[in-house]
Formats: C-alpha cells, sequence, structure tokens
C-alpha cells in the first residue's frame, strides 16, 4: 500500500526561510532580551536541537508564544523576500495528479502560508493547520488525519526539524526528513526517518513508496 496523505511542515521544508530567520531570530533577540546568532556558528545552531538552542540563548518556553507572533508578524512584512525551494510547486502538482492528499501542518500563519506560496499550487492542498506550537504539532497532525479519513498507517508527515520527527513519531505517522532545512542530515538521521530527500524533486517518490 502507498502514502494516500502527504502532510509538509511550511518553513524549511516549502518555504526558503532560514536566512529570514536567523535575520529575525537577532532582532527578537534584542527586543525580548534573550541571545543573538552567532553568523559564524550557524552550522552548529542547524545540529542542535530546539530546546537545547533556546536554553543555550536564554529563551523561556513561556515567552515562546510572544516570540513566535513576533515573528510571523515580521514575516507577514516580508514574504516578497521569501519564495518556495525551487521545484516545490512541480512536485506538489506531481503528487496531487497521482492521487496523494495534501497537507500543510505549520507553526507559521495562514496568512504567511498563502503569501508565500501561490494560488494555484495551494488550490492542491486539501488541509492547513497554522499557528501550531513547534513543540505541538502533535495534535494539529492527527486533526489532519481525521478530517482527510485517512488511516495512520497511509500518511507520511515531511519536514525538516526534530520537532517534526518527534511530531509524527507522537502521532504514529511515518516521517519523511528534507537535506535542504534547518536541521542537519546529521540531527535528522539520529530520528530514523521513514524517508529522505535529498533533493526537492526526491518528493514526488511519496507517490510510490510503500507504506512501512
Amino acid at each position: 500500500m502507498t502514502y494516500k496523505l502527504a502532510i509538509f511542515d511550511f518553513d524549511g521544508t516549502l518555504a526558503d526561510s532560514f536566512e529570514f530567520f536567523v535575520a529575525s531570530h537577532n532582532t527578537l533577540a534584542r527586543r525580548h532580551g534573550f541571545a543573538e546568532l552567532d553568523p559564524a556558528r550557524i552550522d552548529e545552531y542547524r545540529g542542535q536541537e530546539p530546546r537545547e538552542l533556546m536554553r543555550r540563548h536564554g529563551i523561556p518556553m513561556w515567552k515562546l508564544p510572544i516570540i513566535a507572533r513576533d515573528f510571523m508578524a515580521m514575516m507577514a512584512r516580508h514574504t516578497d523576500g521569501i519564495r518556495l525551494f525551487e521545484g516545490i510547486a512541480e512536485a506538489l502538482h506531481a503528487l496531487s495528479v497521482s492521487g496523494v492528499e495534501l497537507a500543510i501542518v505549520t507553526s507559521n500563519s495562514l496568512e504567511n502560508v498563502r503569501r508565500v506560496i501561490d494560488s494555484e499550487a495551494l488550490q492542491r492542498v486539501r488541509h492547513i493547520e497554522s499557528g501550531a506550537s513547534i513543540f505541538g504539532k502533535r495534535r494539529r497532525l492527527e486533526r489532519v488525519l481525521k478530517t482527510s479519513n485517512t488511516a495512520r498507517q497511509h500518511a507520511i508527515y515531511v519536514g525538516d526539524q526534530a520537532t517534526d520527527a518527534r511530531a509524527a513519531q507522537a502521532a504514529g505517522i511515518a516521517f519523511g526528513a528534507v537535506r535542504w532545512g534547518y536541521a542537519t542530515a546529521a540531527m535528522l538521521d539520529r530520528h530514523s526517518p521513514t524517508m529522505t530527500f535529498g533533493c526537492v524533486s526526491e518528493l514526488q517518490r511519496i507517490a510510490y513508496a510503500a507504506c512501512p
């Protein structure tokens, strides 16, 4: 049996927003009083778990919703500079015409998703769950499963961070790790992804990959 439902993370998976994330992090750091990112250590940060990165930069969990809200507001003002990774629109089209239902579960806002993904590509996405905490995507994944009436074994969540892997595991669905996002390949490999994608065109393998 092949996958019937492919759920995608947004930032770092569909949208090339890492440079904006780094720049906005330092702006938000000055505003909210936590440590800035050192540009010379970006590769090191990409290899850290999000909770560890938060701890090292002095970001308490209680501040995360406030910071996330400000991040989304900043992105809303700069979406003209954020694009989908090359080939994403074509990959979504190929999956859709192959009969795979498409969804997005993201911690970003619905407004930002709609501004970055063009209307034609967005029409192929049947379900969007936005504004989720980066540590709270499990419930959103389960909601998509219920809404789409898809069995867990027939769904895969495709993302670029350890939090995505954990959310998929907690929801009882497969996890697909992309190599072009925020986290390093080594970090994602530690979470034993069901599938890995080295380039965007490989996402089309979801349409004919056998479910585990």
